[in-house]
């Protein structure tokens, strides 16, 4: 394979954004697209002017020159399109998170998993994000081994969506799993280890109160705490904030062991940075041993086209770029079903635990086949 061409399903908001960063890539392009909505459509038309705009999934599996595709369409379609191109021409995919929205659907996933023939690569961009990498790739020896992890969003609320579908859990799976599973991927990813329990408090408090739509008054969270304990003995914590949008940092994570201390600061959308501040921030880096005391400040800038393309910080790119070398057979998928399961499941025990007072445990060996052969719940 020399190039991607790709089908896309699904260009709402996320999906304009991949538009625009599959264009920066070398050798790739956008040949198909399936967007139902007349807008959407409309606008993706004009970004990828020689794109052919088909009717439906079918439609876009048979235009040949489609060998890649990406799944961006809203969260509770996932599962269902996946099991479609399996059926139809199982096609190397991008797909992005979450996975699946009800934990019914968990058994349906291990099947795809055990039969799918193509690379499947899970949408977690938070992971590629500079400063994020960054620290990643140094927190073992700035630490000396984690022990405690923080991962603070302070942002603005949910933006409209085609059709408002982010306005329900029904939909979304809940903000737990819409909006965290990227942070629950990260503290698996960071950590190397597994949860054994988690517990959260979280609401509706401040956005979306007064909004209805088809009768239904919206009831989707903006805000949360989570602990998670993991197999490793670290511990982890989520704060969320959605109505913090004044803070001048989106994401703090640090990370903390008996060698010291590490963090990284990352921006919100530079579109949403107010002019009469100046220029926006730029990421940090912080390094802060016990010995000798004192931080160690490092910027982190990131590609101004690549911050024009995207509201997340460039890692959309950067991971597109590994995903091209997947499907060519130059690297392993890095984000796979497993994980993308392990974060809507993180996710969806948070929301449970929020929403009933207790902890949700996870055995030790719990993945999507174990789950399966003992007919394990996510709530239980």
């Amino acid at each position: 394979m020399t190039g991607l061409r790709y089908g896309i399903i699904g260009c709402g908001m996320m999906g304009q954004e991949h538009l625009r960063n599959i264009a920066l890539l070398q050798d790739a392009s956008v040949v198909a697209i399936f967007e139902p909505d007349p807008g959407m459509r409309a606008l993706s038309s004009a970004t990828v002017p020689a794109a052919s705009m088909v009717d439906s999934i079918e439609d876009l599996l048979a235009v040949e020159e489609v060998n890649c595709l990406l799944i961006a369409s809203p969260n509770y379609l996932h599962l269902d399109q996946m099991e479609k191109i399996a059926a139809i021409r199982p096609l190397p995919v991008l797909v992005e998170k979450p996975l699946f929205t009800d934990p019914a659907d968990a058994p349906r996933l291990a099947a795809l998993r055990a039969a799918y023939p193509a690379p499947i690569w899970v949408a977690m961009e938070y992971r590629y994000m500079p400063p994020v990498a960054r620290m990643i790739a140094q927190a073992d020896e700035a630490t000396g081994g984690i022990r405690m992890l923080t991962i603070r969003e302070h942002r603005f609320p949910f933006l409209e969506k085609v059709g408002d579908w982010n306005r329900f859990n029904r939909n979304t799976g809940g903000t737990l799993v819409e909006k965290c599973c990227h942070f629950f991927d990260l503290m698996r990813y960071i950590l190397k280890s597994d949860p054994v329990r988690i517990m959260a408090s979280g609401g509706q408090s401040v956005n979306h109160l007064d909004e209805v739509y088809g009768g239904k008054r919206s009831d989707i969270w903006d805000n949360a705490y989570v602990i998670v304990d993991f197999a490793s003995g670290a511990r982890a914590m989520l704060e969320l904030c959605m109505f913090a949008e004044g803070a001048r940092y989106q994401e703090e994570i640090s990370a903390v062991g008996p060698k010291g201390k590490i963090e990284c600061l990352v921006p919100g959308p530079g579109r949403f940075w107010p002019e009469h501040l100046g220029e926006p921030p730029i990421a940090q880096v912080i390094v802060s041993p016990r010995d000798p005391k004192g931080p160690h400040v490092v910027e982190i800038p990131v590609d101004p086209q690549l911050l024009e393309a995207g509201d997340h910080n460039g890692s959309t790119f950067y991971q597109h770029q590994r995903f091209q070398k997947a499907v060519r057979g130059e690297h392993p998928v890095e984000v796979a079903l497993d994980d993308g399961w392990w974060a809507v499941a993180m996710g969806l025990a948070a929301q449970h635990s929020a929403e009933t007072g207790q902890a949700v445990s996870f055995p030790l060996a719990f993945s999507p086949e174990a789950r399966v052969k003992q007919k394990l719940s996510l709530q239980a």
